[in-house]
């Protein structure tokens, strides 16, 4: 592990951990329209309409949107009102994001020549537009973004390295991870994880998470994060065994069933003992996770190379 300038530890083998995110992302993932097109302008629009709404309901509207006003000089043109009460009518949240929009559109056109500006500080001018929403129209339509650290991304972040809970550490282990010169990929495919496999209920195994040999939570168990104060559920089950069992391979490299058994549950033996034990690892490897030696009549276990 190689220390931050905060309170926490990224994995020493950055490389390798952006490396299985975004093989993870580009294996297959959510088919958002927005994530199909370049176009500065349907992103912002993507992005404003996604502000604590759900993904779902914000599909219909923003194609409807496009349609109505397909460019920034057509909603620029457009009556207030008229853009005011489509947002109202399809339950997309405060007007005044609404009402931010159009201005903004109005100000490409007014004071840009009709031509999206291309990095965050600039297009943090626009009415509305702030950090996270510059940094990802930025990402996506200019791949000119710094790092997008959304509720979603504290989340995996807190939970995988020990981010503490604190802007200014998130920001840092963000960006510190980010690889230089793919904002696109790396936002898109770090969101997704948060959205997919580290939700409030975390989905780690069946979602396949890249980051499950690095993870913190994976590790202890414990899924607590800044928006998911209790102690997670997972407390106790089959999940939290496998995070123990890879935690005590990376603390101690390479163990024999009977080393490793009581540091993944306090009641090994008997019907939880050895052949319990061989099944857990078993699916770990077949995740790619941990390898498997017999060597006689023992078997070590060790973190997958």
């Amino acid at each position: 592990m190689t220390e931050g300038e905060g309170e926490y530890a990224l994995p020493g083998d950055a490389d390798a951990v952006r490396d299985a995110l975004v093989a993870w992302y580009e294996d297959g993932h959510r088919d958002f329209p927005w994530r199909r097109t370049d176009d500065p302008y349907a992103i912002l629009v993507s992005e404003v309409m996604s502000q604590q709404t759900q993904l779902s309901r914000v599909e219909d509207a923003y194609h409807a949107f496009l349609e109505k006003w397909p460019t920034t000089a057509g909603l620029a043109a457009a009556d207030r009102a008229d853009v005011v009460g489509f947002w109202s009518a399809n339950s997309l949240g405060y007007n005044n994001r609404a009402k931010y929009l159009h201005e903004a559109a109005q100000q490409v056109e007014n004071d840009y020549g009709g031509e999206f500006p291309e990095t965050p500080d600039e297009l943090s001018e626009l009415m509305g537009v702030g950090p996270y929403t510059a940094n990802a129209v930025a990402s996506f339509a200019f791949n000119n973004g710094d790092a997008v650290v959304d509720t979603n991304v504290k989340r995996v972040l807190y939970r995988a390295f020990d981010v503490p809970d604190d802007d200014a550490a998130f920001e840092e282990a963000a960006n510190e991870l980010m690889p230089d010169g793919e904002s696109e990929v790396w936002n898109n495919a770090i969101m997704e994880l948060g959205g997919v496999a580290c939700g409030k209920s975390p989905n780690c195994d069946d979602a396949g998470c890249p980051w499950r040999e690095w993870c913190a939570a994976y590790a202890s168990g414990d899924f607590s994060a800044p928006d998911v104060p209790e102690q997670s559920t997972f407390e106790g089950s089959r999940r939290q065994k496998r995070g123990r069992a890879v935690g005590a391979l990376r603390e101690h490299g390479e163990l024999e069933l009977d080393e490793l058994g009581p540091r993944v549950r306090v009641d090994y033996g008997g019907d939880t003992g050895r052949e319990w034990l061989r099944g857990l690892l078993e699916d770990l490897a077949d995740d790619g996770l941990v390898e498997l030696e017999d060597r006689g009549e023992e078997t070590v276990a060790r973190l997958a190379a």
